[in-house]
């Protein structure tokens, strides 16, 4: 039985930041969920461009990014995108983590990445996704 694999924006001015990224979460985060595919963004316009298309069913957005924030992109995706995925802003320091309740992110995790941390994260926000009872 073949699932169809959830697709995972991964947006970073930083290539490095997109590589731990995807090497934190790997081709298949748990057994239970299907295997992940990428796009890797490392502009503004692109997000919007790759969000405006459909079909991305994570967003990771580095809040170290110049000269677009994680935490700004997500506002305007949470403001402009109905039925916007879950976002997930990865913060340079530990009392940034409020400034997700502004962005509307559902979550953040530590800059550097932690690829434990990371993982666990984004499971929390992608299992529900892809329950029976999902939709």
């Amino acid at each position: 039985m073949s699932s169809p694999s959830l697709k995972v924006l991964v947006y970073s001015d930083d290539a490095n930041v997109r590589r731990q990224v995807l090497l934190a979460l790997g081709r298949r985060l748990h057994p239970d969920l299907p295997e992940m595919e990428y796009v890797e963004v490392a502009t503004e316009p692109v997000v919007l461009q790759q969000m405006d298309a459909g079909g991305i069913d994570l967003v990771v957005l580095d809040g170290e990014a110049v000269p677009a924030g994680g935490m700004g992109i997500a506002k305007q995706l949470k403001d402009e995108i109905y039925q916007c995925p879950p976002v997930l802003v990865l913060v340079g320091r530990p009392q940034d983590a409020w400034l997700a309740t502004w962005s509307r992110a559902e979550a953040v995790a530590p800059h550097p990445i932690d690829p434990l941390q990371l993982a666990e994260v984004a499971l929390r926000l992608l299992r529900p996704l892809t329950s029976p009872t999902a939709g």
